[in-house]
Order: structure tokens, then C-alpha cells, then sequence
């Protein structure tokens, strides 16, 4: 219940949703919707219905394992004002935030943030539980694999693809493909070390 989540509880409100309170390891001293704090994420019943608003990819992937049989998953969280394409396919547990364009053909797998003003362009892919931050453009036939950042206002080249486990700076321009658990800055992209977290 903080930073990411804020987004996410905004735009559900957007879409007429019902937040009621909160699961986190600890209760929040600052609480800005005045949510009723439920318990750790142990807590959590076949009762409860849950959106996973963890902004760390890592994290994000570890509390759905642990909760993805015990809670009712919210599908998605999707900004009314996005723009989607209807032939795109969309998995679950999914934020698209303001302003995202995502256009034909592409897909997102489970547990990824699709953040403010990026783009997706056709026929791209972004695996599970990966973050493509604000302002971000993917051209044509992205692929980006599970776990891994696209830095803010970064561009990747049409075609290219990004393993799994890396992070791409902020402004970084990619115009080769990236291996698995490296981080990439500058431009053109360049690898600075061989790991990611």
C-alpha cells in the first residue's frame, strides 16, 4: 500500500471499482484512501478478491505464487483512457495504465505493468511480470521476456528481442537484440554489467 498501488487503486476507481482495504507486511501509517488494513499476505482467504499492486517485478511474481490459490485475482486494471487494440490478448493480473497505446496483435502475459503513455506497437510480446515504464515505445515485433524493466522514455527497435531478468535504463535506445540477466543503458544500448538484480 504505496507508490504503484496508489496508481493502481486510482485507476480502479476510474472504472467504478471498490477497493476496500489493503494486504502488506505491515499497517500503514500513511493511508490516503482510508483503507481498512487486512493482514499480511499470508492472510489472505478464498474470500478475498485481489489485485497484486507491487511495482518490483520480483516481488510481484513471489506474493502471486504464494496467493494465486488461495484468492479470487482480480483480472486486470485498465485506464479508460488507453487505447487497446481488440485483436490484442491479454492474459491476467495486467495494469495498463493512462495514456497506453497497445496496437494489434500484441500480447501480455500475466503480472505486467504496461505504465503511463508507453507504447506498444503490433505484434509484440512482453512475458510475465514485467514493467514497461512511462513513456516507453516498443516498435514493431518486441518481444521482452519475464521479469524485466524497460527503463522510462526508452525505445526499443522494431524486431528486437529482450531476455528475461533485465533492466533497460531510462532513454536508453536498444537497437540489438539483449541477453538474459543484464542491465542496458545509453545510445545506442550497451551492456554494463552481467546482472540485472
Amino acid at each position: 500500500y504505496s507508490g504503484h498501488s496508489y496508481v493502481c487503486i486510482d485507476t480502479h476507481l476510474k472504472n467504478s471499482g471498490i477497493v476496500s482495504g489493503y494486504f502488506d507486511i505491515e499497517k500503514k501509517n500513511k493511508n490516503p484512501y482510508n483503507l481498512k488494513y487486512y493482514g499480511k499476505e499470508q492472510e489472505v482467504t478464498s474470500n478475498d478478491s485481489l489485485f497484486i499492486s507491487v511495482g518490483n517485478n520480483f516481488l510481484r511474481e513471489e506474493i502471486y505464487c504464494k496467493i494465486e490459490k488461495k484468492g479470487n485475482l482480480i483480472t486486470n486494471i485498465l485506464d479508460p483512457s488507453s487505447i487497446i487494440s481488440k485483436s490484442v490478448e491479454l492474459s491476467h493480473q495486467i495494469f495498463i495504465g493512462p495514456n497506453a497505446v497497445i496496437n494489434s496483435n500484441s500480447k501480455i502475459e500475466k503480472g505486467c505493468i504496461i505504465n503511463t503513455g508507453s507504447i506498444i506497437e503490433h505484434e509484440c510480446e512482453i512475458n510475465s511480470f514485467s514493467h514497461i515504464s512511462p513513456g516507453a515505445v516498443l516498435c514493431g515485433n518486441v518481444m521482452i521476456g519475464a521479469r524485466t524493466v524497460i527503463g522510462a522514455n526508452s525505445v526499443i527497435k522494431q524486431g528486437v528481442k529482450i531476455g528475461d531478468d533485465v533492466i533497460i535504463g531510462a532513454g536508453a535506445v536498444i537497437i540489438t537484440d539483449i541477453p538474459n540477466n543484464v542491465t542496458v543503458v545509453g545510445n545506442p544500448g550497451r551492456i554494463i554489467n552481467g546482472k540485472s538484480w
